[in-house]
């Protein structure tokens, strides 16, 4: 979601993730072993640590296009990071250095720039993008080129069209294990539902490898959050993004874990209040909240409880450690704005077994 506006008033696929190392360029706080120290330097809860940022991209330029505005990350096939500008720009980085290799930009039907916010690289090597102005997903081919759009419910276009709110929809996207059900999370409540609660939409891949409108389920935010990404897990759960802003103080980022196994699909739902009786909502599990990590060092252009944080939106699995944890890359979303930064976070996360 671009929170440009608020804060210019305020401070004027997984397949190749899971064997890609995500060591990351060695730069100021970067956390490494120091046998001197406890481990529990660079915890940020019982589940997850805090590797490393870069701020090496800031404020940078490639090609005459800016760098940054970023709200989602994957990783290619060849082991490449593919970042999502909110300005309808796809970047190609280094996953070592994460400097950009190449930028494409990417437009709706019309031509018209998208809000961009989502991002799969499906098997084939193609492009999944949700915009959160309609909201839609599309297909890009990998120069890309449109090749086509996936069906949305009526319920969750935005008003008058819809139940949503402009800037409240489609923000997460990902693609599950075995590549056959494509999840986007909203960020924000459908009017008519209780504040907090969200809805997941899912596809199923059929045919020549389109997708068709499947179940949908119900999350709940903590108080304030909206989800600002959505990723899957080797296993088939979600890692989930809350993400808040409160002026004067900053950002608030949670890291949960979520299982939609046992939700209900609320497709034929018409509203979720989060107390009906056979309504099961996804269940989620906190894994870290970022304020707790330590800041490495890190400064912040803003008031902030942990100057560490900013406005991060994009989150990605680039692989596993030899004990079976996940390394994630994490993004913040600059806003192009000069107050905010675009920041790159390196966590490792150890899954709770899950039932």
């Amino acid at each position: 979601m671009r929170l440009r506006s608020v804060l210019a008033t305020v401070t004027a696929t997984l397949a190749a993730a899971t064997c890609l190392t995500a060591a990351g360029p060695a730069v100021a706080g970067s956390a490494t072993a120091d046998p001197g120290k406890s481990p529990a330097t660079t915890a940020c809860s019982p589940s997850a640590s805090i590797d490393g940022y870069s701020d090496a991209l800031d404020k940078t330029t490639y090609n005459g296009t800016f760098v940054g505005n970023f709200s989602a990350l994957a990783v290619d096939r060849d082991g490449a990071i593919t970042a999502l500008s909110d300005r309808s720009q796809l970047f190609t980085l280094d996953p070592a250095t994460y400097q950009p290799r190449s930028v494409r930009a990417l437009a709706a039907e019309s031509g018209a720039e998208l809000d961009s916010e989502g991002l799969v690289i499906d098997r084939d090597g193609t492009r999944l993008v949700s915009s959160e102005t309609e909201p839609s997903v599309r297909r890009y081919g990998q120069d890309g080129t449109l090749l086509d759009r996936l069906p949305v419910p009526e319920s969750l276009q935005v008003a008058p069209a819809g139940r949503a709110t402009r800037n409240a929809t489609f923000e997460g996207l990902t693609l599950l294990p075995g590549g056959h059900t494509l999840l986007a999370a909203m960020e924000g409540s459908l009017s008519g539902d209780a504040t907090g609660i969200v809805r997941l939409q899912t596809w199923q891949r059929h045919g020549g490898g389109g997708f068709r409108l499947s179940a949908q389920y119900g999350y709940r935010t903590d108080s304030r959050l909206g989800v600002s990404e959505t990723t899957a897990a080797p296993d088939g759960r979600l890692l989930v993004l809350e993400r808040g802003f409160t002026a004067g103080v900053g950002n608030t980022v949670r890291l949960y874990l979520a299982d939609i196994r046992h939700a209900t699909n609320s497709s034929g739902i018409d509203t979720l209040n989060g107390q009906d009786e056979g309504v099961r909502l996804a269940r989620k599990t906190l894994l870290a909240d970022l304020v707790d990590c330590p800041s490495l060092g890190a400064t912040a252009r803003q008031p902030q409880p942990n100057p560490l944080l900013d406005n991060i939106e994009g989150l990605a699995v680039t692989g596993r450690t030899h004990g079976g944890a996940l390394r994630l890359l994490l993004v913040s979303d600059d806003n192009q704005n000069p107050a905010q930064i675009t920041r790159f976070y390196r966590m490792t996360v150890r899954l709770p077994h899950g039932g």
